[in-house]
Protein backbone atom coordinates (compact mmCIF):
# COMPACT_ATOMS: atom_id res chain seq x y z
CA UNK A 1 0.00 0.00 0.00
CA UNK A 2 1.08 3.55 -0.84
CA UNK A 3 1.69 6.14 1.74
CA UNK A 4 -0.30 9.33 0.88
CA UNK A 5 1.93 12.46 1.05
CA UNK A 6 0.25 16.04 1.39
CA UNK A 7 -0.06 18.53 3.90
CA UNK A 8 -1.88 18.70 7.53
CA UNK A 9 -4.28 20.87 8.59
CA UNK A 10 -1.89 22.69 11.23
CA UNK A 11 0.42 22.99 7.93
CA UNK A 12 -2.18 25.06 6.01
CA UNK A 13 -3.24 26.98 8.86
CA UNK A 14 0.29 28.22 9.47
CA UNK A 15 0.56 28.88 5.50
CA UNK A 16 -2.73 31.05 5.77
CA UNK A 17 -1.62 32.96 8.56
CA UNK A 18 1.54 34.00 7.35
CA UNK A 19 -0.28 35.32 4.04
CA UNK A 20 -2.67 36.96 6.30
CA UNK A 21 0.05 38.66 8.04
CA UNK A 22 2.03 39.80 4.86
CA UNK A 23 -1.63 40.88 3.42
CA UNK A 24 -1.49 43.61 5.82
CA UNK A 25 1.56 44.44 5.90
CA UNK A 26 1.65 45.03 2.53
CA UNK A 27 -1.69 45.92 1.28
CA UNK A 28 -1.16 49.67 2.75
CA UNK A 29 1.51 50.07 0.80
CA UNK A 30 -0.67 49.54 -2.33
CA UNK A 31 -4.11 51.20 -1.32
CA UNK A 32 -3.15 55.25 -1.68
CA UNK A 33 -2.30 54.71 -5.51
CA UNK A 34 -4.99 57.54 -6.03
CA UNK A 35 -3.75 59.72 -3.36
CA UNK A 36 -0.51 59.70 -5.40
CA UNK A 37 -2.05 60.07 -8.96
CA UNK A 38 -3.35 63.37 -7.96
CA UNK A 39 0.04 64.14 -6.08
CA UNK A 40 1.81 63.66 -9.46
CA UNK A 41 -0.63 65.52 -11.41
CA UNK A 42 -0.49 68.30 -9.31
CA UNK A 43 3.11 68.27 -9.60
CA UNK A 44 2.99 68.12 -13.22
CA UNK A 45 0.50 71.22 -13.30
CA UNK A 46 2.62 73.00 -11.17
CA UNK A 47 5.83 72.19 -13.68
CA UNK A 48 3.66 73.34 -16.64
CA UNK A 49 2.74 76.50 -14.44
CA UNK A 50 6.12 77.42 -14.19
CA UNK A 51 7.15 76.42 -17.42
CA UNK A 52 4.29 78.79 -18.95
CA UNK A 53 5.21 81.71 -16.44
CA UNK A 54 8.94 81.62 -17.96
CA UNK A 55 7.50 81.94 -21.61
CA UNK A 56 5.51 84.73 -20.35
CA UNK A 57 7.97 86.61 -18.72
CA UNK A 58 10.21 86.38 -21.93
CA UNK A 59 7.42 87.62 -24.45
CA UNK A 60 7.07 90.58 -21.75
CA UNK A 61 10.30 91.45 -21.32
CA UNK A 62 10.92 91.17 -25.29
CA UNK A 63 7.70 93.92 -25.19
CA UNK A 64 8.94 96.06 -22.41
CA UNK A 65 6.37 94.68 -20.31
CA UNK A 66 7.84 92.75 -17.61
CA UNK A 67 7.68 96.06 -15.23
CA UNK A 68 3.87 96.50 -15.70
CA UNK A 69 1.37 96.30 -13.04
CA UNK A 70 -1.19 95.34 -14.85
CA UNK A 71 -1.29 94.57 -18.62
CA UNK A 72 -1.50 91.95 -21.39
CA UNK A 73 0.98 90.32 -23.96
CA UNK A 74 0.75 88.60 -26.87
CA UNK A 75 1.44 85.22 -26.64
CA UNK A 76 1.53 84.05 -29.99
CA UNK A 77 1.26 85.49 -33.51
CA UNK A 78 -2.29 85.27 -33.81
CA UNK A 79 -3.12 88.94 -32.66
CA UNK A 80 -6.08 87.36 -30.60
CA UNK A 81 -3.59 84.77 -28.36
CA UNK A 82 -3.21 87.38 -25.03
CA UNK A 83 -2.90 86.63 -21.35
CA UNK A 84 -2.81 89.39 -18.71
CA UNK A 85 -0.04 89.70 -16.65
CA UNK A 86 1.34 91.47 -13.63
CA UNK A 87 5.12 92.34 -13.24
CA UNK A 88 5.37 89.62 -16.39
CA UNK A 89 4.08 86.79 -14.99
CA UNK A 90 0.36 85.35 -15.59
CA UNK A 91 -2.48 87.02 -13.41
CA UNK A 92 -4.22 85.32 -11.20
CA UNK A 93 -7.23 85.39 -12.99
CA UNK A 94 -9.01 82.00 -14.31
CA UNK A 95 -9.41 82.51 -18.30
CA UNK A 96 -5.63 83.57 -18.10
CA UNK A 97 -4.23 80.41 -16.61
CA UNK A 98 -6.66 78.08 -18.40
CA UNK A 99 -5.64 79.05 -21.62
CA UNK A 100 -2.39 79.44 -20.68
CA UNK A 101 -2.07 75.78 -19.03
CA UNK A 102 -4.09 74.48 -22.35
CA UNK A 103 -6.62 72.81 -19.03
CA UNK A 104 -10.10 71.87 -19.70
CA UNK A 105 -12.07 73.68 -16.93
CA UNK A 106 -15.69 72.67 -18.10
CA UNK A 107 -15.09 69.38 -16.78
CA UNK A 108 -11.83 68.13 -15.32
CA UNK A 109 -10.43 71.34 -13.37
CA UNK A 110 -11.40 74.02 -11.56
CA UNK A 111 -9.86 78.25 -11.01
CA UNK A 112 -11.04 79.52 -8.33
CA UNK A 113 -9.20 82.75 -8.34
CA UNK A 114 -7.80 85.40 -5.78
CA UNK A 115 -9.83 88.04 -4.67
CA UNK A 116 -7.54 90.23 -6.24
CA UNK A 117 -4.07 90.75 -7.82
CA UNK A 118 -2.31 89.81 -4.48
CA UNK A 119 -4.74 86.54 -3.17
CA UNK A 120 -3.93 83.12 -4.32
CA UNK A 121 -5.60 81.52 -6.63
CA UNK A 122 -6.76 77.85 -6.44
CA UNK A 123 -6.49 74.86 -8.74
CA UNK A 124 -7.98 71.99 -8.08
CA UNK A 125 -8.97 68.69 -10.36
CA UNK A 126 -12.56 68.68 -10.51
CA UNK A 127 -12.72 65.03 -9.02
CA UNK A 128 -10.25 65.31 -5.93
CA UNK A 129 -10.79 65.96 -2.46
CA UNK A 130 -10.90 69.36 -2.19
CA UNK A 131 -13.58 69.53 -4.41
CA UNK A 132 -15.59 67.09 -2.08
CA UNK A 133 -15.61 70.16 0.11
CA UNK A 134 -18.47 71.76 -1.53
CA UNK A 135 -17.19 75.43 -3.47
CA UNK A 136 -13.44 74.93 -3.62
CA UNK A 137 -13.20 77.42 -1.17
CA UNK A 138 -10.21 77.12 1.67
CA UNK A 139 -12.59 75.18 4.64
CA UNK A 140 -11.24 74.91 8.42
CA UNK A 141 -9.76 71.98 8.55
CA UNK A 142 -8.22 72.51 4.99
CA UNK A 143 -8.58 69.56 2.68
CA UNK A 144 -5.59 70.17 1.15
CA UNK A 145 -5.46 68.27 -2.68
CA UNK A 146 -4.60 71.68 -4.73
CA UNK A 147 -1.93 73.74 -5.86
CA UNK A 148 -1.98 77.49 -4.80
CA UNK A 149 -0.75 80.34 -7.05
CA UNK A 150 -0.03 83.86 -6.00
CA UNK A 151 1.01 86.14 -8.37
CA UNK A 152 4.22 88.30 -8.65
CA UNK A 153 4.52 91.85 -7.10
CA UNK A 154 6.64 94.59 -7.36
CA UNK A 155 9.23 92.82 -5.45
CA UNK A 156 8.36 89.18 -5.61
CA UNK A 157 8.17 86.64 -7.58
CA UNK A 158 5.01 84.51 -8.37
CA UNK A 159 4.64 81.85 -5.88
CA UNK A 160 3.96 78.58 -6.69
CA UNK A 161 2.52 76.17 -3.22
CA UNK A 162 1.41 72.37 -3.35
CA UNK A 163 -0.82 71.31 -0.93
CA UNK A 164 -1.35 67.31 -0.93
CA UNK A 165 -1.91 65.97 2.47
CA UNK A 166 -5.32 65.85 1.62
CA UNK A 167 -5.09 63.81 -1.19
Amino acid sequence: MQKQQGFTLIELVVVIIILGILAVTAAPKFMNLQGDAYQSTLSGLKASLQGANTLVYSKAAIAGDEKDADTTVQISSDSSDTAKITYGYLQNDATSLGDMLQIDTASDWTIVAGADLTKATVLYQTSSPYAAVGTGTPVTPAVDCHLEYTPATSTTLPIYTLKTDGC
